[in-house]
């Protein structure tokens, strides 16, 4: 617990060790270096651990030379001290609150039940899974398995889609991994997939959550290796809101599959083949299931609806079928498709393409189990469902109503109901930890029939709403959802398409637009991005094309192009970029991090410098992760297997004249103390700016900037020395993380630094 001042002692403490043999001296030294913690200066015990632990030390060889002929001993660990940044990051949402989190329930919190996972035999053989068939059989015997199959079959949405309908996506990995190896024993012979990856989930994990979306796969995979895994890939928009690549998406796909996808659920937002193509051939190409969507909207049962007919949803499954399909979906992102819709469309289907057919959609008008019920009837192969305390409304349809319905069908596709409703009970637990971000839509909607909002954009459009200061006007919203529709052509309304239209939406309902409004004013009008993006061909082509008049207003004279988006980009170089991306960010990532990287820069920087200050967040428990703690609550920490700590929040102080408070907690008994700055204060105080990109190089300790050896514009490489800090009566020389050039020098000599205040910005080689 003591505090080191910048002017004390270099000579911190002195330890000694002995015993009968140098290596049991060592061995006890090294023990009694690995338990000290001293935070904020440079030490030499790294140094220490790696002299201990070298043979030729240990031999009692060393000579005068021994460390000019071991530079190894200065190449040094890369620390994690998970539970001090486990107690950094609980400290900030007890003095600043969760930023993701709008409001808290205290009361609301005080309610919260424990989650209940279903028991297991630990160690038990899982049963044999429709996975274990296709690694038997392949992707072509795994299509044949289920055309033999006369029973209907499941895809439980419960770990993607499913929480993204209905609380914007928001569900943590801690969550579905307590679950998870229980549901593969009890349930992994019943399904046909999970749903655990892909559409949102990858944004949201890195955005919001601080997660690695590739950790997640990689563990849930672990969990359940029985059942197939499916993802949503949005073709040549990946898991993004933009075109990318092709070879970016390809090396997606690659990586996507080796850590656990086995079917890709792919679709194009305007149903354009030409956008799905390359994802297909890839998915193939590596063995995987293609599962091809045809996205739904209109009305095949209204004669009156024409630009989507019948007979457009046939000639688009037989092209996606020319095209390598393994299996067609149809993708009923806003629940549009009505019972007698899917009497219909499904027996043509069946007629028109030779493969397998599988169902997805939202229960928005609550009256999609009858949907289901038809479209079975009707011979479907699969169908999409959620866990009941996970379904209904803008989510999928029932899973456990649904198999109840089924019982003494023809069809009927046996599943332990009773551990089904266990599973259930389970998640309506978890639920309550999410209610900031629920929908708030409380019944089923014929209003979806009208404005056509898919399920999954449901629930984030009043939260958007709200943060723009329309949320009075929700209602309105909703019809110049329709409206915007009208003006676009009537598209395909699904991610990213569908956000373009909530876009011109928001436009039109902040500044008080009509349709009529934007034709005649269009002109004057700075619409939003999106919009431009689209109209110009950024998500690609729409059935019969975008209106004329809403094109010439909206791009002013720029020329949209007609061909692939994918087609105007610069092919990603991995071997060049990969290196570089290593560089900036650390060799402790791997290939999928720099994908997350090209795919969402800016976001994957932020999860970076969030995993640098806090480390691993996805094992604190939720409560604490969203709402902090309460004085004297204590929760264990399951940093990895067989590594627990336990965390027991005290107390914290009052400001001081900086807006700091001191957290008090005990971590595994031990008090400890953590400062954190208020942020709700407005204090004037001499600060200085701190090192957050890669980038940018911070004081490592607290001390006396010396000197500045560097000027702006002077070339560095890795290792080349930077300043001198001179702290605790020795000198501190801080280098160069990468090469580059100087940027800026931001701060003079004889400055009194705190830890991690920025002294130099560097511009990287190569930009």
């Amino acid at each position: 617990g003591a505090r080191i001042s910048p002017y004390f002692d270099s000579l911190l403490v002195k330890v000694t060790a002995w015993g009968r043999t140098l290596r049991g001296a060592a061995a006890r030294m090294d023990r009694a270096l690995r338990e000290f913690r001293v935070r904020g200066v440079a030490t030499n015990i790294d140094f220490l651990l790696n002299l201990l632990n070298n043979e030729t030390f240990l031999s009692g060889k060393a000579t005068v030379n021994f460390i000019n002929e071991h530079p190894e001993l200065f190449e040094l660990p890369r620390r994690q001290d998970r539970g001090t940044k486990v107690l950094k990051y609980l400290a900030n949402v007890i003095v600043n609150g969760h930023p993701d989190v709008k409001y808290v329930d205290r009361r609301r919190n005080e309610l919260f039940r424990k989650p209940k996972v279903p028991r297991h035999p630990a160690g038990a053989d899982l049963p044999k899974g429709t996975r274990d068939i296709y690694l038997e059989k392949g992707a072509e015997g795994l299509v044949e398995w289920l055309h033999q199959q006369e029973s209907i079959q499941y895809t439980d949405t419960t770990l993607r889609d499913a929480h993204q309908s209905l609380f914007a996506t928001r569900m943590r990995t801690y969550d579905m991994i307590q679950m998870a190896r229980s549901y593969a024993y009890h349930h992994g012979g019943e399904l046909f997939s999970m749903e655990v990856w892909g559409g949102a989930t990858f944004d949201v994990a890195l955005r919001f959550l601080k997660e690695s979306p590739w950790e997640r796969l990689a563990m849930l995979r672990e969990a359940i290796p029985n059942v197939l895994f499916q993802m949503l890939l949005r073709g040549s928009n990946a898991v993004g809101y933009a075109a990318y690549p092709d070879n970016l998406v390809e090396r997606f796909i690659e990586k996507a599959h080796e850590t656990g996808i086995d079917l890709f659920r792919i679709f194009d937002s305007l149903n354009w083949v030409d956008n799905m193509r390359v994802s297909i051939r890839k998915v193939r190409e590596v063995g995987a299931i293609a599962e091809a969507c045809i996205c739904y909207t209109g009305d095949v049962s209204d004669p009156n609806r024409k630009k989507y007919d019948l007979q457009y949803y046939l000639d688009l499954a037989r092209r996606l079928e020319d095209e390598g399909a393994h299996i067609i979906a149809i993708k009923d992102m806003a629940g549009l498709l009505k019972p007698r819709a899917a009497e219909v469309l499904i027996p043509a289907l069946r007629e028109a393409v030779s493969v397998p057919i599988h169902l997805h959609t939202h229960d928005t008008s609550s009256i999609q189990a009858a949907t289901y019920l038809k479209a079975i009837d009707a011979g479907v192969d699969v169908v999409d469902v959620a866990l009941a305390s996970m379904s209904g409304l803008t989510s999928q349809p029932n899973f456990n109503s649904i198999v109840a319905m089924m019982q003494g069908h023809r069809r009927e596709r046996p599943v332990n109901l009773r551990s089904l409703n266990r599973f259930s009970n389970y998640f309506e637990a978890v639920r309550e930890y999410y209610y900031p971000f629920e929908t708030e839509l409380r019944a089923g909607t014929a209003e979806v029939y009208e404005h056509e909002i898919p399920g999954g954009q449901y629930s984030n459009l009043r939260p958007q709403a709200r943060a723009l200061g329309l949320e009075d006007k929700f209602d309105l919203i909703k019809e110049n959802y329709k409206a915007a529709n009208e003006l676009l052509g009537d598209i395909i309304k699904v991610t990213p398409s569908s956000k373009v239209v909530g876009d011109l939406a928001m436009f039109m309902t902040a500044n008080g637009l009509t349709k009529e409004d934007i034709l005649e004013r269009g002109e004057t009008l700075d619409f939003p991005d999106s919009v431009k993006a689209l109209l110009r061909g950024d998500l690609g082509q729409a059935p019969g094309g975008f209106p004329k008049r809403l094109v010439e207003v909206v791009l002013k004279g720029e020329k949209p192009y007609t061909d692939r988006p994918n087609a105007h980009l610069e092919p990603v170089d991995f071997e060049k970029e990969l290196p570089a991306f290593y560089e900036r960010f650390g060799d402790h990532y791997d290939e999928r991090d720099f994908l997350s990287w090209k795919l969402y820069p800016k976001v994957f920087e932020d999860w970076h410098r969030h995993r640098e200050e806090y480390g691993d967040v996805w094992f604190i428990p939720t409560p604490p992760f969203f709402y902090g703690l309460s004085p004297n609550e204590e929760i264990l920490v399951s940093l990895e297997k067989g590594k627990t700590i336990i965390v027991r929040y005290l107390n914290m102080t009052e400001p001081n004249e900086q807006g700091n408070r001191l957290v008090f907690f005990r971590l595994n008994g031990q008090a400890r103390a953590i400062e954190v700055h208020d942020k709700s204060l407005e204090v004037e105080v001499v600060r200085h700016r701190k090192a957050e990109r890669p980038n940018e190089v911070g004081a490592p300790l607290q001390g006396n900037l010396a000197r500045i050896l560097v000027k702006p514009g002077d070339e560095v490489g890795v290792n080349t020395p930077l300043f001198v800090i001179e702290a605790m009566k020795m000198e501190s020389t801080i280098t160069s993380p990468m090469e580059g050039v100087v940027r800026e020098v931001v701060l003079p000599e004889k400055t009194l630094v705190e830890q991690g205040d920025l002294v130099i910005v560097l511009e990287p080689k190569g930009q």
